[in-house]
């Protein structure tokens, strides 16, 4: 694990040597900045509670927009410049270098995502802020962004452009965050598969409203699971091309 940790920490300093991570940094931080003055904080006198909900449910969108852009390069970027090879000829594993990535990728989504916990406390001005509430909402928001990361490396690892990566996890994604559509105009028993499937809608609102429940974490794991092994599948099959 010193290797995955390693690899982890090298990924994550890498989104400040280059110009994408500030990029991405300060687009997510200003784009919820924003939204937060317009959208979660106007439109009237509201409670407490009301306004750190509407808060947790405009980040988890713009969470997972920016997670799209935040992995597509964790493995199309090294295919890119060609160093794809030197990580392959290491003694690290396709998995460790899928889990060192994605790992990376979430540090710097953690960091960024932390940075707007200023926004709720703004709250405690005029209002009263329960820590539980806070706590959960950052914590649904996180296993909603490692979900979508977890997509977005599968995406990076198909192919060797950034580009198709992005259009290749929007495509994997959007129907992921849509199946909660499909749930609510299916019969049963598709309607509670398709509710189940969707990434969105039914596992992160108790999150949003203060809840934990262990269906929801589990939910997120697997997904994260799931698609993280698709991706060193894919690293795997790609070797012996």
């Amino acid at each position: 694990m010193r290797e995955v940790g390693l690899l982890a920490r090298r990924e994550f300093v890498a989104f400040f040597r280059s110009a994408q991570g500030y990029v991405i940094a300060a687009l997510y931080l200003a784009m919820v900045g924003l939204d937060f003055n317009l959208r979660v904080l106007g439109g009237g006198a509201k409670f407490s509670s009301e306004v750190v909900s509407g808060f947790f449910f405009e980040l988890s969108g713009f969470t997972m927009f920016f997670s799209v852009f935040i992995s597509m390069g964790l493995i199309a970027r090294e295919r890119e410049t060609g160093t794809m090879p030197l990580l392959s000829t290491s003694p690290l594993s396709d998995a460790h270098i899928v889990m060192g990535k994605y790992l990376g990728a979430l540090l710097f989504l953690l960091l960024i995502t932390a940075a707007t916990i200023y926004m709720p406390m703004l709250i405690m001005v005029h209002g009263k802020v329960s820590a539980g509430h806070l706590l959960a909402g950052y914590l649904g928001v996180l296993l909603l962004g490692g979900a979508t990361l977890a997509v977005g490396t599968f995406g990076s690892a198909v192919t060797r452009s950034q580009i198709v990566a992005v259009f290749v996890s929007l495509g994997i994604g959007t129907p992921l965050v849509l199946f909660w559509l499909l749930g609510r105009y299916a019969d049963r028993p598709l309607n509670d598969v398709f509710s189940y499937l969707a990434i969105h809608n039914l596992h992160f609102s108790p999150f949003r409203s203060g809840k934990v429940h262990l269906r929801d974490i589990v939910y997120y794991f697997s997904v994260i699971g799931f698609f993280l092994f698709a991706a060193t599948r894919m690293l795997e099959s790609r070797r012996w091309r």
